[in-house]
Order: structure tokens, then C-alpha cells, then sequence
């Protein structure tokens, strides 16, 4: 049977989709070129043998508790997750975020616990997310594919833009459910929000009725030792339903993640329960549950630290806030005049604006002529925003080939720039 691309969902030929394929694609026709386009954690921390070492730790732990190994771990699990009470210990040591053990569920990756979240909110036809801008592709693909739609709200606009998408969005007859925001370091332009915007936020989100989706990955790395409140840590309305990872902290190929969701949610009868338990309906009919030798290997992690993160990426944090120094500083030394970039406080990324159109052709030449990737920042922006701007990642190299990249970098923008001149 021959079937027609235009009666597949929209999603199979999702441009923002296609975009990430392509990153990956013309990563492995080129793999000798210098990345700054992977938003990967440094495989330095890495080792084959940590796997069945933190699966032994929490075999142990197991065997203490009197639960069967065989049982905990073999079988199909709580759908909801076999370590929630370990990542709740640890949002409460690390964050102080202080939710019972059954508001956590545990997923396959964060990126299912968008999708969980997202379809459990938006139920109506005229429901819609909100999202910040430059946007994370992982959340707006998300919704393409649930078929929910997104408007973006401009990064920064600040609180002040959240309030004026939230009226338009509804004087249009939409139905604004959630605003969904990276405050610390976000995905693609490291930007943070400040302490006091935290505050505003969680006040709109009371004031009109929305709910936080805080999307927090890159919040152990920033640049120096700051407080920096998470929104749940500070969340007295319960506002804030808070999608976690271990992919930065721990590993990505674990595929773990998690959602709190400690929101009550009351039926017909009056009978209360909690956000997560509800939305492990839609959990069960995506994944059934998260692989428990998966989450074996992260409850072992957890524990040979204390279930902390934090005492866990100590030597990692240090690592990345020194690569993130280093580019800001390659940056100073080789980019040409007409460029600019951001100061991120943390994070794995910075955004540069170009004089010229930084778009998949001119990303084609650098790959193959100069030997340096990076990513077009119109991917993360819709309706043709971001032509003129890059994102930088820093946190998949050695110091050295941070700056020898940049240096690629600039020679392929100097000739460009010539190119364009002459």
C-alpha cells in the first residue's frame, strides 16, 4: 500500500521535528566537525560500570526494605514510578520542594512528562499552552503532536507579556491552561528569570488561573552560587507542576524523568485526589510505566549521594561553569565586529546575533568548510523569528575545542560577511 505524506498527522512532517532530524543527520555526515550544537552532558563524567553499580546500590536498598527484587524489579511496575519517594527526598533536600511521595511520577524522560501533563490539562477544543519564546522544540512538538496550540509568549517580555498573552489569548476565545517556562538557564537562550519575576509569575498564575509547567534541567549549573528559588520551592497555590530530568544530572541513556504534580483535583462526588495520580491514567496507556531497571540505576545514583544532586554534580557544575566562562571568553576574543551575545548565568548555552542570515544553507557551509556546528535559533521561534541568531552549546566539549570551535565559528562569519561587503 502506498500511503500519501498529507494524510499522515501533521506532526510526521512537523518542521520543528524535522529541524532536530536534521541536527542529528548532518552531526553523523560530519563527524569530525566541532559541535556546538549538542545540548549533551560531557561524556567525561560517564562510565559503563557506574550502570550495574547503581543497580547493585539499590538491589541493596531493596533487600533492606523486605521487597522482592524479583517482584520490584521484573515485573510491570507502579505506573507512577518505583522511586518516587527517593526524587521526593531529594527535591526537598536539594530545592526544598516538599510534596508527598504520591504527587511525583516517574517517566520515561521528561519528554513524556510533557506529554503527560499537556494532554491531562488541555482537554477542550479551545484549550491552548503557553508557551515562553524562544521555546524548547521538545514542548512545542509535544503539543503539535497532542494537536494542542501553542502561543508563544516573548522571553523577554517578562511577567508583564505572560498577563498580556493570557487577555489576548482569551478575548480571541481561547482557553490559556498553562504556561510552560525554563527559569533557570533556559533551552535555547540561557536566559534566567530573576528572583522578584518568580514571585509576579506565581501570582498571575493564581490571579488568572493558569498553571506553571517549570521545566527545570540546567538549575544545578549556574555560573556562580546564588540562591535562585525554584518556582516550586515557592509555590503557596499550587500553581506549579514541576517536570524534572536526570539526563544532565545522572545520564541520558537511563531515559528518566518525572513530574510533580501535588494539585487536588475533585470529581462529581466532591472525592479528592491528586493531579498525579489522575494523570497516570494517560501514563499507563502511553508507556504502561517507566522501565524499573531503569529507575533501579537512578535510585542507585540517588543514594550513593544522599538522594542530593546537588553533592552529585558538584565536580559536573564546576566543569560546565568553567566550559561556559571559556566560550564567553573565546567569544570576546574571536568574533567579528557586528556580532553580539548574551551573558548567560548558568547553563549550557549562549545565543549570538549575526549580520547574516544564519539559517540550514550557511549551517551546511560550516559543517563541511570551516568544521564547526551550531544551531540556527529560527528553530526555536515561530513565524520566521530568529534568522539573524545562533544558539551556542558548550557543555558536549573539552575547554579546548570550545574555543578552537568559536574560532571556526568566527572565520566562517568574517567570509561571510566579506562575501556579503564585496
Amino acid at each position: 500500500m502506498l500511503l500519501r505524506r498529507e494524510d499522515l498527522h501533521a506532526s510526521v512532517s512537523d518542521p520543528e521535528a524535522s529541524s532536530m532530524n536534521f541536527l542529528n543527520e548532518i552531526a553523523n555526515r560530519y563527524p569530525n566537525a566541532i559541535s556546538l550544537a549538542a545540548g549533551r552532558p560531557y561524556e567525561g563524567f560517564f562510565s559503563a560500570a557506574d550502570i550495574p553499580h547503581f543497580f547493585t546500590r539499590y538491589l541493596s536498598y531493596l533487600e533492606t526494605r523486605k521487597f522482592s527484587p524479583t517482584r520490584m524489579l521484573m515485573q510491570y511496575g507502579r505506573t507512577n514510578g518505583i522511586i518516587s519517594d527517593l526524587v521526593a527526598q531529594m527535591l526537598a533536600k536539594d530545592e526544598d520542594i516538599r510534596v508527598p511521595n504520591e504527587a511525583v511520577a516517574v517517566t520515561s524522560g521528561c519528554q513524556e512528562a510533557m506529554i503527560i501533563a499537556v494532554r491531562g490539562l488541555c482537554a477542550g477544543p479551545d484549550d491552548v499552552l503557553l508557551a515562553a519564546e524562544p521555546c524548547y522544540v521538545g514542548i512545542t512538538g509535544a503539543a503539535r503532536v497532542l494537536g494542542v496550540p501553542v502561543v508563544p509568549v516573548p522571553e523577554a517580555e517578562g511577567p508583564a507579556g505572560v498577563t498580556k498573552a493570557i487577555r489576548e489569548t482569551r478575548a480571541a476565545g481561547k482557553n490559556p491552561k498553562a504556561l510552560y517556562l525554563v527559569p533557570d538557564f533556559a533551552n535555547p537562550s540561557g536566559a534566567c528569570v530573576s528572583v522578584e519575576d518568580r514571585y509576579r509569575l506565581l501570582e498571575i498564575a493564581a490571579e488568572e488561573g493558569i498553571l506553571l509547567l517549570e521545566d527545570d534541567p540546567y538549575g544545578l549549573f549556574g555560573l556562580d552560587d546564588r540562591p535562585r528559588p525554584r518556582l516550586k520551592a515557592i509555590d503557596t497555590t499550587k500553581s506549579v507542576v514541576y517536570l524534572g530530568s536526570f539526563a544532565k544530572s545522572a545520564f541520558p541513556g537511563a531515559r528518566v524523568g518525572f513530574l510533580v504534580a501535588d494539585q487536588e483535583v475533585v470529581d462529581a462526588q466532591g472525592n479528592l485526589t491528586l493531579l498525579a495520580d489522575e494523570l497516570s491514567a494517560i501514563k499507563s496507556m502511553i508507556t504502561v510505566n517507566t522501565s524499573p531497571v531503569s529507575q533501579a540505576v537512578i535510585g542507585g545514583f540517588l543514594l550513593e549521594y544522599g538522594c542530593s544532586l546537588r553533592l552529585a554534580n558538584a565536580d559536573r557544575a564546576t566543569f560546565y561553569r568553567e566550559n561556559l566562562l571559556t566560550l564567553m571568553k573565546a567569544l570576546s576574543e574571536y568574533m567579528p565586529g557586528g556580532t553580539s551575545w548574551n551573558q548567560p548565568a548558568g547553563g549550557f548555552f549562549a545565543t549570538v546575533d549575526v549580520p547574516v542570515v544564519a539559517d540550514v544553507p550557511l549551517l551546511e557551509r560550516s559543517a563541511a568548510d570551516y568544521g564547526v556546528l551550531w544551531t540556527p535559533m529560527s528553530f526555536f521561534f515561530t513565524k520566521g523569528a530568529g534568522r539573524h541568531s545562533i544558539r551556542l552549546s558548550c557543555s558536549y566539549l573539552d575547554p579546548a575545542d570550545v574555543v578552537e570551535g568559536v574560532r571556526r565559528l568566527a572565520a566562517l562569519l568574517n567570509d561571510e560577511m566579506q562575501k556579503r561587503d564585496a
